[in-house]
């Protein structure tokens, strides 16, 4: 592994995190949900961190479930590359029987850009990488949005009623961009709260793959910033990323 290139590194490593997470669940069961999260996000962690120290030494890391030191560290804003990985994207889908809209994100940010990524999706059987951006489906039939389970804005209803629109729960922001990847929905629409780690390796799969990827307003989504709070977004088939901005747009006037 140590001789792999970063987009099939970031694609092992997503994979075997979600590997471990899925023996997790096996051997655990879902009886004490809270302890099933705090074991997910903390093997998971460990194990990534493991895995970087040892294949990409020289590199940075902002992590979600490192401590708020060590993503403060002010070494990580002047570094030319920094893995930007999320241990466990959807913690409350991951603790909950029969569900599998929960990910392991792994994505490299180089010199300002996202260069490299990878989004497993344990329960669903696949990862998508980089290295393999899937082909985007095409748009068809009625335009559907991926929101939250729990706290979908109150503007993506509006907009779905403007749009004519179907709005589609998913757990985590990750199963969420996979959505469009793959097919299930058309479009994710999100604002209210996220950090970079939430979207970083579903956005270089999406941008590798083709799709649109910005914030709400149509500007680029920036990564590895001192703040790492990235509070809106929007993925979507490239065709139809303009009527939704106007929409969006329209909403906000």
């Amino acid at each position: 592994m140590a001789m792999r290139d970063d987009h099939t590194l970031a694609g092992e490593l997503a994979t075997e995190a979600g590997e471990l997470l899925l023996r997790l669940r096996a051997e655990r069961g879902f009886a004490d949900p809270k302890a099933l999260k705090d074991a997910g996000d903390r093997g998971s962690h460990d194990q990534l961190m493991e895995a970087l120290r040892r294949f990409r030494p020289d590199d940075s890391v902002l992590s979600e479930e490192a401590t708020r030191e060590e993503r403060m560290d002010p070494r990580r804003l002047s570094a030319e590359r920094v893995w930007i990985v999320d241990p466990l994207d959807g913690t409350r889908e991951f603790a909950e029987e029969g569900r599998s809209d929960w990910a392991v994100h792994v994505a490299l940010w180089e010199r300002g850009a996202l260069t490299a990524g990878a989004v497993a999706l344990p329960a669903q059987g696949r990862t998508l990488t980089t290295a393999e951006p899937p082909p985007l489906p095409d748009a068809r039939g009625r335009l559907r949005i991926a929101v939250s389970r729990t706290r979908p804005p109150e503007f993506v209803e509006k907009l779905a009623q403007e749009l004519g629109a179907e709005l589609v729960p998913i757990g985590s922001a990750g199963a969420k961009i996979a959505a469009v990847l793959t097919g299930e929905v058309e479009a994710y629409v999100h604002a209210g709260g996220q950090y970079e780690w939430d979207s970083a390796a579903p956005v270089a799969v999406a941008l590798a793959a083709g799709a649109h990827a910005s914030r709400i307003d149509g500007s680029r989504l920036v990564y590895n910033q001192a703040d790492p709070s990235l509070p809106d977004i929007l993925v979507s088939l490239p065709d139809l990323a303009t009527k939704l901005l106007a929409g969006i747009r329209d909403l906000h006037r």
